[in-house]
């Protein structure tokens, strides 16, 4: 059978970056589409695909997923032999779910939150905000890696999954750019992870992509 058609929106400064290393992780192809800040990812043409006008976006056939954390999902359950996702029915498939949307919501709220100086004063508006604080979601994540660290190399044990794939990107950027508070155990879990085969092929990809851009300023 036709292998069905997989193609990425992407820009190499973007959280497109998680979306292709997971796709590097499926192994199979796709094709890449750059778009450009305030020109082409705004254009009437790619609002078909993301009427917000923001990547990343995948096409599957005639399936559209939009948000980075979804697109790994996606892909992990499109794509079961790689193993990407617990099985179904796996009680590993909560703790799957559980750091993934972690990371996607409590996680970058809060990290969104700390750049740009926008903390709760209060202890109703840290109950409003529904991550509390900063520092709650950053202890909590520490706890959790430790054990998790403890008992094998992965949330899930020790098989990696696509919510480690999210977590560790979060972590990486974070870490590097000073808006997630360095600690050892944070760093002792992304190790590994960075070191992975696809993720150094999507980095590759991207980083010859944006050097290319930075040539070329009207791309940026």
């Amino acid at each position: 059978m036709p292998t069905t058609p997989l193609t990425l929106y992407t820009h190499p400064y973007s959280r497109g970056r998680i979306a292709r290393w997971m796709l590097e992780e499926t192994g199979r192809p796709y094709d890449t589409v750059l778009l450009d800040y305030g020109t082409s990812m705004k254009a009437d043409e790619y609002k078909t695909i993301n009427p917000m006008g923001k990547v990343p976006a995948i096409r599957h056939g005639d399936v559209v997923v939009t948000e980075a954390a979804a697109i790994c999902a996606y892909l992990a359950d499109q794509f079961p032999l790689q193993h990407l996702a617990p099985a179904v029915t796996s009680p590993a498939r909560g703790i799957y779910y559980r750091w993934l949307f972690f990371a996607a919501g409590p996680l970058e709220a809060a990290v969104t939150a700390h750049a740009l100086n926008l903390h709760p004063g209060t202890p109703e508006q840290s109950r409003t905000a529904g991550y509390g604080s900063y520092a709650d979601v950053l202890d909590t994540l520490e706890i959790e890696l430790e054990r998790t660290l403890d008992k094998g190399s992965y949330l899930c044990g020790e098989h990696f999954t696509a919510a480690d794939l999210y977590l560790a990107s979060h972590l990486m950027w974070g870490l590097q750019f000073g808006t997630i508070e360095k600690r050892p155990v944070f760093e002792r879990y992304i190790a590994p992870i960075l070191g992975r085969e696809a993720h150094v092929r999507a980095s590759a990809i991207d980083d010859e992509l944006a050097a290319t851009m930075q040539g070329n300023p009207a791309q940026t």
